[in-house]
Parts: C-alpha cells; structure tokens; sequence
C-alpha cells in the first residue's frame, strides 16, 4: 500500500495488530503478531511472527484468524520474543484498531509475564477505531442513509423512526440474509458471539473449554468447577439472588456436581 508514503510523520510510529485465542484481555494469548514501523523519512520496515500460546485455540476463533492449533505448535512461545518485538517498537508511537482497549493491554500483561516491561503511557496512541467512532454517526441516520441511500427527515419521531427501521431491516435481508426466509434468515447473525456464553443475560461464559462467571469476585478469574471445589457457599448465594431461571438451574447442578459439557462450536 502506498497510503503511507504521504503520512506525515516526524517520529517513528509502529502500527500493530494481535490475533489472540479469544477476546478475554485478562486471560488470552497471543497468536500472531504484525507490526509496521514507519519513519519520519518515509522508509518502513515490517514484522510478523507467530506464537505458540501455550494454549487451544478454539475452533470458532481458528475460523476467524485462520490459524490452528497444529500451525503453531512448533511456533515460540511469546516470553521467547518478547524482547525482540520490544526492539522493534523501540520508542515509537503506536496506533492500530481498537488497541487502547484490546491489543495494548493484552501485549502489556503478555510482556510481564516474560519478566519485561512494556512502556507505553509516554507515547502518543492513534487508535484508528476510537478516531472512527468519534467521528462518523452510527445512529438510524446513518444506517438509514447505508441501508436505503435515503436521508431521514422524520428522525426522532417515534413512528417516523419506527418505519426507517422496517426499511433497514428489509434492505439487511437482502444483503446479508435470504429474501425467500425473509427476517428469520438474520436470526442466528451473531452466532460466534452468542456461543461463548452459556445463558441470555450472559453472566456465564465458555473459555477455553470451562464456564466462567462474568461476574462478582470470581469474574473472569475462577471457572464454577473451581469454585465448586473450593467455594461452595459462594454457588448457594448465587442461588439466593435475583439471577435467571437458566443460571439457577446452572448452579443447582453444580452443587450436585453436575456441568454442562462446552459447546462444540469450541472444538469442531
């Protein structure tokens, strides 16, 4: 791409992006990881590497960076590299999308764990998604210009905005679903989000082969077999408050030592 040839810049920026094992900041690992270093006098050199995460990579996340268990197995381990990718940034800006609240803070936890330090605070950040949002609408206004190639005249007004979205919905199935199964064929778009969690609230969600709660003082840290084990007090509290039929059930089986087995869009 020669976009960047007309960027001006008057210090180093490293663009980067992570492929991870999934997208728990606290808990998944890196995969791969690519970065562009531009510099000030148009030169630019690139990285690439990929990474053994010392864990399985779920089939649903395989799917979407293409990358396998059996494509990394022979790859380093991150802490093996860490100092070399630290090289490369050297004290450069960084930008890529949706880094300030994804890509930096799993490189930061993924470089301290390597016994380094990942100093990024100084520098400027140029997160292109938080630029995009900020600046382009994503309300009905703009889905209706999208969808339909129309202006909305009639925006806040209940049953003006009420027969914009009949008309969204209907150009969504034709783009993206099937005109003969009409709006059911939209039903299951988000099935690779919906199957990381076990219940409607999404207060339980599958990592890595275990439910863990999203909640609470053991959110994201220890899975209801764990907790099973070592806090069965904190599984009948659970069960004392206000959380949906589908979780109590959930617990009361695991009180019984009974658990659901992992969805098997993890592994197929």
């Amino acid at each position: 791409m020669d976009g960047d040839r007309d960027m001006k810049i008057t210090k180093p920026l490293v663009i980067f992006d992570l492929e991870t094992t999934g997208t728990w900041v606290t808990k998944d690992k890196i995969v791969e990881i690519g970065m562009i270093r531009l510099m000030p006098d148009g030169s630019r050199e690139n990285y690439l590497k990929r990474v053994n995460p010392g864990i399985p990579i779920p089939a649903n996340v395989s799917r979407i960076i293409n990358i396998t268990d059996e494509d990394v197995k022979n790859e380093p381990p991150f802490k093996d590299i860490a100092k070399e990718v630290l090289e490369f940034m050297g004290d450069a800006d960084l930008g890529g999308f949706n880094i300030q609240r994804f890509d930096i803070p799993i490189l930061e936890r993924e470089v301290f764990d390597a016994g380094l330090s990942f100093h990024y605070q100084t520098r400027n950040i140029y997160d292109t998604q938080k630029i995009y949002h900020l600046h382009e609408k994503r309300d009905l206004v703009a889905a209706y210009q999208l969808y339909c190639n129309k202006e909305l005249h009639s925006a806040h007004t209940a049953l003006g905005d009420a027969e914009a979205t009949v008309e969204i919905l209907d150009a969504q199935i034709k783009r993206y679903g099937q005109e003969e199964g009409g709006v059911e064929s939209l039903k299951d778009m988000d099935y690779e989000q919906k199957s990381d969690y076990f219940d409607k609230e999404r207060k339980f969600c599958w990592w890595n082969g275990e439910l863990y709660p999203v909640f609470g003082k053991y959110g994201r840290k220890k899975h209801i077999k764990s907790i099973y084990r070592d806090d069965r007090r904190y599984l009948e509290w659970i069960l004392t408050k206000d959380f949906s039929d589908n979780v109590k059930e959930l617990i009361r089986n695991a009180l019984n030592g009974k658990f659901p087995d992992p969805p098997k869009s993890q592994f197929l």
